[in-house]
């Protein structure tokens, strides 16, 4: 339909007596808008480059230096101490064709200009130093010292004004490299609850003869790797535990964030999308031109925005041994699933983005088509859900070439990916399932129904709920979520809907038709998409989930409580575990590192010894005794959840020195036996509300549902852990049970503090958690 449309606009007949030439007024008004546009992106694009690059300084404050060097020449006050004069002197220009005059201004501008630069460095570099200090994360909350506060003014001075998205980039500390003593010992601490005496002794010796052997020769190129590099563990990190994984993605990596919880601005599947779709795109647009906020803690202390770079326009490429990560610029269509059948949409028209309004009918278009898939086609997406190395040799041998090769690159070159589901999700207060349903749709679906490739797959459903799928490489969930938070908060209180619920403006029903991919997918190929289909099928149904919603009290209660509620969950799901199973387990909690360039996420080990004191002492000791072994085990917690952060971690340390020891051919016992240890128990999340969008206490409905992983199997030598889940109340299966226990262990730990705050004031601060997580599969 689109080629169509274009040969309308475009025609030529070549007749006897000439050609004769006409063009379409519409066309060439589009190729004028969109150049103009185009231009104006490059313009934009170009200023906020100089912007980020000289900042903290600004373009004017070099005329203002340059302004203050001319005026010394007529002052006879020379600042610069000769250097200005000897500029002149060696300036390469004939004396008899540039004056003297001349001269002594261009000397001072090179010498202004040279100051500028230094004092740029000079700011950026002492900027580094304040936020190499981390002391401020370990004080006490609500309580900061006097050197903190002098810290915080200093960072603010040096922090210049209206930062853009990547200012502060160059003025990020890089990750500390912890000793190898230190990493040890903590390492060795935090086993201690989870071994036997004899277990115990055996890890220890193991150790010792690590640290006194080969830990000095690893630890020296680790080293010089944080010198070279930006971040010693991020390339290291997303290569061998993502990209060179060979086992399926869905459920194993990839994770989902939901919608709001209690809100459906439109049950129009079409006009939700297109507000949806819309909003990305504006996000996208500011993205690209670095025009976002960078996120700072305590409004003060920048987070690397490195890993937004690639949310848009990126595509995982599944390689033999390893895969890659494609990210293009400027892609102007995205890929729409619908019943089996592929369909592209192109996002822009005469140099603009499409409205709202004109993405609802393309989306419309593609709802009301009634086309059959081809044969191949319906489960094709299969392939991204399978393991990587069949896809890999399934992408060479059949979709290098001819048709095949095109569609696919329309799909991997695309912004991302949509789908438009044909079965309802959501939550529903009368279904006691509902979240369930909605989680394993949004986790992998139908398995052949998401491009698990994609940087994400927006998914929509019949009834107007939305949600997304992401895949995991190219970033961590917080980033998806900063995204996800922009777009709920743009399309419920910016765009809106009208009373019939269709997007707001007007509908240009000249637009071309979305137009169908073309495949030629032979039996053979058809065999192993079937192949790939029903290895995902096993694994997505392998998988245990239940989604409860919590409403007994929220983090206002337990802050309240003068605890951490990052803490109080931890401890939670300690004293929940220990009840479900009689047993601890090694248990992983992500906590992020971008207070340092190119930052990622580190493991903070939360079944600590003053963890497991706590959860027997609920079993058998008095109150006043429990409440002081919790206090005791919440501090421990945070104290190694600010550790974490401020880079002097246990994994990421002990991963890389593995890595270290392999390119050397070094045997270590000791890196082996940690980096094969499961993780029984994940606690990954993806925190909602973190850019403060939507005034939560004013608009108590907008809370989103948060969101999850599959149970996390690493399928590496170096890293292979497992989530819990809650379960369906129906079937009373594990992960129903482990969820009972987890709310039992909030409400019998919230029952120690006894807080003198009456129940208006715990419902006016009440948040809604979703719990999840999931089955060993």
């Amino acid at each position: 339909m689109a080629e169509a449309h274009q040969a309308v606009g475009f025609q030529f007949t070549v007749r006897p007596d000439g050609v004769d030439l006409k063009l379409s007024q519409d066309v060439i008004k589009n190729i004028y808008l969109s150049g103009v546009t185009a231009w104006k992106k490059k313009a934009i694009q170009f200023k906020n480059g100089v912007l980020a690059g000289v900042y903290p300084a600004s373009p004017f404050s070099w005329l203002i230096v340059v302004i203050a060097m001319m005026s010394s020449l007529y002052t006879h006050v020379d600042p610069s101490l000769g250097m200005m004069d000897a500029i002149k002197e060696n300036l390469p220009y004939s004396r008899e064709c540039v004056s003297v005059q001349t001269r002594a201004v261009l000397s001072a501008i090179l010498f202004a200009t040279g100051l500028w630069l230094f004092l740029i460095y000079l700011l950026r570099y002492t900027l580094k130093a304040l936020l190499s200090y981390h002391g401020w994360i370990f004080e006490s909350h609500g309580k900061m010292t006097t050197s903190t506060k002098m810290w915080l003014v200093l960072v603010k001075m040096f922090s210049g004004r209206r930062p853009l998205l990547y200012s502060f980039q160059a003025s990020l500390p890089r990750l500390p490299v912890p000793s190898v003593d230190d990493t040890i010992q903590r390492y060795l601490e935090s086993v201690r609850p989870l071994l036997d005496t004899k277990q115990y002794n055996h890890m220890e010796i193991l150790a010792n003869e690590f640290k006194d052997s080969k830990a000095a020769q690893l630890q020296r190129y680790l080293v010089l790797k944080s010198w070279w590099a930006t971040n010693y563990v991020s390339d290291w990190w997303e290569e061998y535990i993502y990209l060179r994984g060979r086992a399926p993605i869905m459920v194993n990596s990839n994770f989902y964030i939901m919608d709001l919880l209690y809100v459906t601005p439109t049950h129009r599947q079409a006009a939700r999308a297109g507000n949806v779709v819309h909003a990305m795109l504006q996000y996208r647009r500011k993205l690209e031109r670095g025009e976002h906020a960078p996120l700072r803690a305590l409004g003060t202390v920048p987070m690397c925005s490195t890993q937004m770079e690639r949310m848009f326009n990126t595509t995982r490429i599944p390689g033999i041994e390893t895969d890659i990560v494609q990210h293009l610029t400027d892609r102007k269509h995205l890929v729409v699933y619908h019943k089996g059948r592929f369909f592209q949409v192109w996002l822009y028209t005469g140099g603009r983005h499409l409205l709202p309004s004109e993405l609802e009918m393309q989306f419309q278009r593609i709802l009301n088509d009634t086309s059959e898939p081809q044969q191949g086609e319906l489960k094709l997406a299969a392939l991204t859900a399978g393991s990587r190395v069949p896809w890999a040799r399934t992408r060479i041998k059949y979709f290098s070439q001819g048709v095949n090769k095109v569609s696919l690159d329309a799909i991997e070159s695309a912004a991302f990916f949509l789908a438009l589901d044909d079965e309802p999700q959501g939550f529903d207060p009368a279904k006691t399932n509902s979240l369930d349903g909605y989680a394993k749709s949004l986790l992998h679906g139908k398995c052949y129904d998401r491009w698990f490739d994609k940087s994400f797959t927006l998914i929509s459903y019949p009834n107007g709920k939305m949600g997304v799928n992401a895949e995991h490489s190219w970033a961590d969930a917080p980033i998806v979520g900063h995204m996800w938070e922009y777009v709920l908060a743009t399309d419920c209180f910016h765009l809106g809907y009208t009373e019939e619920g269709h997007c707001k403006g007007d509908v240009n029903k000249g637009l071309p038709h979305p137009s169908r991919l073309q495949w030629q997918i032979p039996k053979e190929c058809q065999q192993i998409i079937e192949t790939s289909y029903l290895s995902a099928k096993r694994i997505a149904d392998d998988v245990d989930f239940h989604g409860c919603l919590f409403t007994e009290f929220g983090k206002g209660l337990i802050k309240k409580c003068r605890t951490s509620p990052d803490a109080f969950i931890q401890l939670a799901l300690q004293l929940a575990q220990f009840r479900d199973q009689s047993v601890f387990c090694l248990t992983y909690e992500s906590s992020m590192t971008r207070m340092f360039r190119d930052g990622r996420t580190e493991t903070v080990r939360s079944c600590t010894a003053e963890a497991v004191a706590f959860v027997r002492a609920m079993e058998d000791a008095g109150t006043a005794q429990r409440l002081a072994l919790f206090r005791k085990a919440s501090e421990k917690h945070q104290n190694m959840y600010r550790l974490a952060m401020t880079g002097s971690g246990i994994d990421r340390h002990l991963f890389c020195l593995y890595i270290v020891s392999k390119y050397l051919g070094v045997d270590s016992p000791f890196l082996k036996k940690v980096l094969s240890e499961p993780w029984k128990l994940s606690t990954s999340q993806t925190p909602q509300q973190q850019l403060n969008l939507v005034d939560i206490n004013k608009f108590p409905k907008y809370v989103g549902a948060g969101g999850g992983f599959g149970p996390v199997s690493r399928v590496t030598s170096f890293h292979s852990s497992v989530s819990i889940c809650c379960p369906d109340p129906g079937s009373q299966s594990d992960s129903y049970r482990f969820g009972q226990h987890i709310r039992k262990a909030m409400i019998d730990i919230q029952a120690l503090f006894k807080p003198e705050n009456d129940k208006k004031t715990a419902e006016h601060v009440k948040i809604v958690p979703v719990e999840n997580g999931k089955k060993h599969i």
